[in-house]
């Protein structure tokens, strides 16, 4: 069981305050991965700079696969540019790994018996942990969560969060890219704006 997967239990079983898009989803996923490589050891940071420790094999397949996909030459990736390249499709990676692990299956349409709209998470002890860690507002998930629109963040912020660098620089960068894409949405609404006005002009 690791965050990035909680965090993706939690998002199918949770209302939330706001729409959850993919692409922030995704930032957040790979912001997830990044804290457990840094708690397990199997990455530090020197400043933004994600330095691998020795090759390990988490028991987690996605988790393995983020492990393995660490820059391990000098002079190594920042966090901004791994939740860039490694948050690319995350979202879905998670939602199929889950479904193929039975923890989560799509409602059937009763006239059509397909099964149709998003993954929804079965009971089973994944979803317990994860649902025991929302409750009892885990610092992590909770401020992954509130990133994401999941809810709100205390005024205050999150002040039990661990004492940590390198988990308050990893959810700093979350937050920085979740504004940059907010800003490419902002900017492309407002260009196809523009866009249309000129078609509509007489």
């Amino acid at each position: 069981m690791t965050t990035a997967r909680d965090l993706m239990i939690v998002v199918m079983d949770v209302t939330p305050m706001r729409p959850v898009g993919q692409g922030d989803l995704s930032l957040a996923l790979a912001g997830a991965e990044a804290i457990d490589l840094v708690t397990t050891g199997a990455v530090a940071l020197d400043g933004d700079l994600l330095v691998p420790g020795p090759p390990t094999a988490p028991d987690d397949p996605l988790l393995d696969v983020a492990a393995s996909s660490l820059v391990r030459a000098a002079p190594y990736e920042s966090v901004e540019d791994w939740l860039w390249r490694r948050g690319r499709g995350l979202a879905s990676a998670y939602a199929t790994r889950l479904e193929a692990d039975g923890l989560a299956v799509r409602p059937r349409l009763r006239r059509l018996r397909v099964r149709s709209g998003r993954p929804e998470p079965v009971d089973s002890p994944d979803r317990r942990h994860a649902t025991e860690r929302w409750t009892a507002d885990e610092p992590v998930l909770a401020a992954l969560a509130a990133a994401v629109g999941l809810r709100e963040e205390p005024a205050d912020g999150f002040t039990d969060l661990p004492d940590d660098d390198a988990v308050e620089t990893v959810l700093a960068a979350v937050g920085d890219a979740l504004a940059e894409l907010e800003a490419v949405r902002q900017r492309r609404s407002i260009e196809d704006a523009a866009f249309d006005n000129i078609w509509r002009a007489p």
